[in-house]
């Protein structure tokens, strides 16, 4: 980014930023003015998003997003870094196998619901304990469509993408009326983490889409950076569905 914005004021927390979605969020944020961290597992490729977002407004803190010192951490730099984490905006997620729930093991169950659902309350405790239970804000979680109806092969996933929703549902009553939360509901979108699903065959996968192609992350960076924006100052509790229109053809075969 060759010109930054003038700062808003406001700062932001996104995991799972290095690249995709977490990384289309970061990037819608900056782009208005936003100070950002933004964290990922693998150190390098966070130096590297770091350097393209604008190191004069990003950090990136390397780490597991179930990991509890981790976490800490990614909120205590912030609050150096900036003074502030007006935004949390859940991303990190996983999805290690694929396949019928019948045969699903159990470990992996755990480590599916470790890092896409209980680090997203770790994260929103934190955030709400270091600066917006007294000064408000917003948090955004990144779940999925197949957390609103069966997902063959992809159950695990889809039943903690269910659990994100319900959970953001909870925080949004308990965190109200000073922080608002909301969720996200993507379709497929062209990632690296969704590549399993349309490489190869991309003209197959967005044909059922009736906006007729498959979603990128800056189609889920604008839906974040409006339910942070005071745009959104009325909205609470609710999963916003960014989806290319899918949903409309649920039960058309």
């Amino acid at each position: 980014m060759t010109e930054l914005p003038e700062l808003s004021g406001r700062v932001a927390l996104v995991t799972g930023a290095s690249r995709g979605i977490g990384y289309g969020v970061a990037e819608a944020l900056v782009a208005r003015g936003d100070r950002v961290c933004i964290t990922g597992r693998n150190e390098d490729a966070l130096k590297e998003a770091v350097g393209k977002l604008g190191a004069e407004r990003v950090i990136g803190v390397a780490g597991k997003a179930h990991d509890l010192d981790h976490q800490s951490e990614a909120v205590q730099r912030t609050m150096e870094a900036f003074g502030r984490v007006d935004f949390l905006v859940n991303n990190a997620g996983t999805n290690p196998v694929f396949g019928p729930i019948a045969d699903l093991d159990l470990e992996v169950a755990r480590k599916v619901f470790e890092t896409n659902v209980v680090s997203a309350l770790g994260f929103a405790q934190k955030t709400w304990h270091a600066w917006q239970k007294d000064n408000g804000g917003a948090i955004v979680n990144i779940a999925s469509i197949a957390g609103l109806s069966a997902s063959p092969f992809i159950g695990a996933y889809g039943i903690s993408k269910a659990a994100m929703i319900n959970l953001t549902q909870q925080l949004a009553h308990e965190f109200a009326p000073k922080v608002r939360v909301n969720a996200i509901a993507p379709g497929v979108v062209k990632t690296k983490f969704a590549q399993a699903l349309y490489e190869g065959r991309e003209e197959e996968a967005a044909a059922p889409y009736p906006l007729g192609r498959l979603g990128v992350p800056s189609d889920i960076g604008g839906a974040a950076a409006f339910l942070t924006s005071g745009q959104s100052d009325w909205i609470t509790g609710q999963t916003l569905v960014v989806d290319g229109g899918i949903f409309l053809n649920a039960g058309v075969h």
